[in-house]
């Protein structure tokens, strides 16, 4: 009987699927890596005691911190005559990153192959967390079956481990960057009379029209100044929102969100923010009634928000909702502004059964 036994620790590769919910992602991510565990002096270790351990030293497996925790006599009183086998993660009381993982833990033969019978693997996958850090075997082997047996005191553990990757906050960084700018700006807009500052190479990288215009030329001031007269300031300010985060911001009144959103709207196909006009479309679709459907049907036929079109045409197939719609002055503006739209509405309109 070998007097050394090895544990070794590792991890295969597996697939993660992402999903998004509510603009954050949860992705979930596999890791491989391996750690061998050599015990010297077999003998020497039956002795420690039930319910006793040795660690081993710590590895890295994922991005994370394992270790194996070896019971020479067993974890508890009702494994004394086995030696239990424990894969922990080190995780701090208050981590609250969930680790799922598989993992087989294996005797080995003395060319280090695993022994079948003496081998255990866990077919699901189990949570390590910062409450549950450790998950094993506590009648992993018995030692008399183990000693007893050609191939010594070799074990090796497998490990395959599925980690979850936290939503990405890089929007709240570049919020903070908006809203605390510290002096870091080289441009500011005037809208207004209001003085929006922001940095040149953000605006550039989300607009291709900021791009041109603030990169175009040969020769910029270390400041420059920009004055927009024909939008809004609150307006302004929810593109310059969308443009740092990604998100539309919150509307404080009800009343006029409609409108803020149609102006944003416009905005956004203005300085090349496809994004942000879907989101724009989106939003609009919820507002679409009786009263709102023509100017609505307006602004899509302007600024090419064919996704717009279709609520608007299916409410308008309804005739006593037509004929509503057809007494409000939103309705006498689209005929004289967007003729071309009439025909597509009627062919809409006639293809209702």
């Amino acid at each position: 009987m070998s007097n050394t036994g090895a544990f070794a620790v590792g991890s295969g590769h597996g697939h993660g699927d992402g999903e998004e919910l509510t603009a954050s992602a949860i992705v979930a991510e596999a890791a491989t890596g391996s750690h061998v565990l050599e015990i010297k002096g077999y003998s020497l270790t039956k002795g420690l005691g039930n319910g006793k351990c040795i660690t081993s030293s710590a590895f890295s497996v994922g991005g994370h911190r394992w270790c194996i925790l070896y019971y020479p006599d067993g974890d508890t009183s009702e494994s004394a005559d086995c030696i239990s086998i424990y894969l922990k993660l080190n995780l701090a009381a208050d981590d609250a990153v969930d680790v799922k993982a598989q993992f087989t833990f294996s005797v080995l033969d003395d060319k280090g192959d695993p022994v079948p019978k003496f081998s255990l693997k866990e077919l699901k996958m189990l949570t390590f967390s910062a409450n549950t850090g450790s998950w094993g075997y506590r009648k992993f082997v018995e030692r008399k079956a183990l000693e007893e047996s050609a191939y010594g005191i070799r074990t090796e553990a497998t490990t395959h481990q599925f980690f979850l990757v936290p939503p990405s906050d890089m929007h709240k960084h570049f919020g903070r960057l908006l809203s605390s700018p510290d002096g870091t700006t080289d441009v500011t807009f005037e809208v207004a009379g209001e003085m929006f500052p922001a940095h040149r190479c953000v605006l550039a990288a989300r607009s291709s029209v900021f791009m041109a215009d603030l990169f175009g030329s040969m020769k910029k001031k270390a400041k420059d100044h920009r004055r927009i007269d024909d939008m809004e300031a609150r307006v302004f300010k929810a593109m310059l929102h969308f443009i740092y985060t990604d998100a539309m911001p919150e509307m404080d009144k009800e009343e006029d969100a409609f409108v803020i959103t149609q102006r944003l709207l416009v905005a956004a196909d203005r300085y090349d923010l496809e994004r942000l006009k879907l989101m724009c479309e989106e939003k609009l679709c919820s507002y679409i009634d009786t009263s709102t459907v023509a100017t609505t049907l307006a602004l899509a036929e302007q600024h090419g928000c064919h996704g717009l079109k279709k609520p608007c045409f299916k409410l308008l197939q309804s005739p006593s909702l037509r004929k509503i719609a057809m007494a409000t002055e939103g309705f006498d503006h689209l005929i004289s502004s967007c003729p071309s739209l009439i025909k597509e509405l009627l062919a809409n309109v006639a293809a209702c059964p």
